[in-house]
């Protein structure tokens, strides 16, 4: 798949199912990740994704492809208020966070993942925030080495437990 031809843009709200599907099934299939019945609640969020959107400064993105099918998701905040995560994230000022990324099985591999992440960051800086923050989990090796490769540094004091589940904070500060 060649990565230029993939455009992120706002989810519409027809697609908001077919976004929570992809969601849950990304989720669903990871190596060591719990599975629904260990975190019904972040399964029931992930199928319902396009709820999210109600709230202010939150927009659900897609990768899509030229003809328009859908690759790859993510949730962006423009306010950690709404991000809805354990730990001191939801306290952070002058800062803005993605969840819930999300890449088709058939389509990894071709840069749908950091091309969503990248279109986070722009966003970002386009709105004069001074840092982004995200979460990863053990079970994320992949995403995780792609975030390092764009420069977020871990950040241990925004970690937290989701049950028996470690999440693993990281922040990219923003040069204006």
């Amino acid at each position: 798949m060649n990565q230029e031809k993939i455009i992120v843009r706002n989810a519409r709200s027809s697609e908001f199912e077919t976004v929570g599907q992809l969601m849950f099934d990304v989720y669903a299939q990871l190596d060591g990740f719990p599975k629904p019945d260990e975190l019904p609640g972040y399964f029931r969020l992930l199928k319902n994704v396009g709820d999210l959107t109600t709230k202010p400064g939150v927009e659900l993105w897609v990768a899509v492809s030229p003809d328009d099918i859908i690759k790859g998701a993510v949730v962006y905040f423009s306010d950690m208020q709404y991000y809805g995560s354990g730990g001191l994230a939801v306290s952070e000022k002058n800062a803005a966070g993605f969840r819930l990324l999300a890449v088709r099985p058939d389509a990894r591999g071709s840069g749908i993942g950091r091309q969503l992440t990248l279109s986070c960051i722009a966003r970002a800086r386009e709105q004069g925030l001074a840092q982004v923050i995200i979460h990863s989990t053990k079970a994320m090796q992949t995403a995780w080495n792609m975030y390092e490769s764009i420069g977020f540094q871990r950040s241990a004091e925004l970690d937290f437990m989701q049950g028996e589940l470690h999440v693993y904070g990281f922040r990219l500060k923003i040069v204006p």
